[in-house]
């Protein structure tokens, strides 16, 4: 058994925590709010940035039968890493696989609707598959 400790000795004995804080905040004088600006930041919807045209493109060969959506020509200004970003993004969006080749993002199945609204949103000029 553990011996009890008897001579403990106290913290913080006169703190009583957050119970007083109204009444300090209370007595002080902030003064008037600035007036609410015309246009609100959030008022207008974000305008998505151009990255750039890409097209897409759909193929069956050498892949056993099944369909392929490749989306190629991506502007030089994006980076392998923004590249392998939306590749990731686009899968999860799209709820397929997919893979990053030689600068080309290859989609699993035949859905290039989804694929093209995707790109839109995000700020591509999308031409090929409709």
């Amino acid at each position: 058994m553990r011996p009890e400790k008897q001579n403990r000795i106290p913290v913080n004995p006169q703190q009583q925590g957050l119970a007083g804080l109204g009444k300090a905040l209370s007595d002080l004088d902030l003064g008037a709010l600035p007036p609410a600006p015309a246009n609100p930041v959030g008022s207008e919807p974000a305008k998505p940035k151009k990255l750039g045209r890409v097209v897409l493109r759909r193929e069956t060969a050498h892949r056993g039968g099944r369909t392929v959506i490749v989306i190629h020509d991506f502007p030089t200004s994006l980076t392998k890493g923004a590249l392998d970003d939306l590749a990731r993004d686009l899968r999860h969006a799209i709820g397929t696989g997919g893979t990053v080749r030689e600068r080309t993002i290859e989609m699993q199945g035949d859905q290039p609707g989804k694929i093209r609204a995707f790109l839109e949103r995000a700020g591509f000029q999308v031409a090929g598959v409709t």
